[in-house]
C-alpha cells in the first residue's frame, strides 16, 4: 500500500543504490555524512511489528549488510542505526557511518554540531561512495 501524502511513498528517499519488490537502499544527500544510507520498506508500514517475521528478517538482514559494507569501505569508528519515523512515519532505517572528527560526534547527527566540517576529510570520504555503492549491492545480492 502507498499513501499519496507520504514522502517515502511518493519519492525514492535518496539516490537509489538498489531496489527490489520489498525494499530499497538509498544514499542520502547529506554533505557532512558521505555514505549515509537509508533502507526503506516499499509498502507504507509504520512499525516493525506490522511486518511478518520473514519480512522483518529480510529488512534487518539488509540493514546489517549495509552496515557491513560501510565498515568495510569507510572504516568508521561507529555505525549508528536508527528507525525513528517521527517526521516520516514510513518504515525506514538510517545507517550512518560515524567518525570521531565528524560534525556532530559524539552527539547524534541530528544534534548540535560539535565542530566545523573538515573539507579535506569529507572529500576523501566522498571519494569512497562509489565503492560503497558496489559493496552494498554485492552484499545485499548475496542475501537471496
Amino acid at each position: 500500500m502507498k499513501l499519496a501524502d507520504c514522502e517515502l511513498c511518493k519519492g525514492d528517499g535518496g539516490k537509489i543504490v538498489l531496489a527490489n519488490e520489498w525494499l530499497r537502499v538509498t544514499l542520502v544527500d547529506e554533505p557532512a555524512y558521505p555514505g549515509y544510507v537509508r533502507v526503506i520498506w516499499n509498502d507504507h508500514v509504520r512499525e516493525m511489528s506490522e511486518l511478518q517475521d520473514d519480512e522483518r528478517l529480510r529488512l534487518m538482514r539488509t540493514v546489517f549488510a549495509v552496515e557491513s559494507a560501510q565498515r568495510e569501505v569507510l572504516s568508521p569508528l561507529k555505525i549508528n542505526l536508527a528507525s525513528l519515523g517521527n517526521m516520516t512515519p514510513h518504515l525506514h532505517w538510517h545507517v550512518i557511518a560515524r567518525f570521531a572528527d565528524d560534525l556532530h560526534y559524539p552527539q547524534p547527527v541530528w544534534g548540535v554540531a560539535q565542530r566545523a566540517p573538515q573539507e579535506q576529510t569529507l572529500h576523501a570520504r566522498r571519494a569512497l561512495v562509489d565503492r560503497l555503492r558496489e559493496a552494498i549491492a554485492e552484499k545485499v545480492s548475496r542475501l537471496d
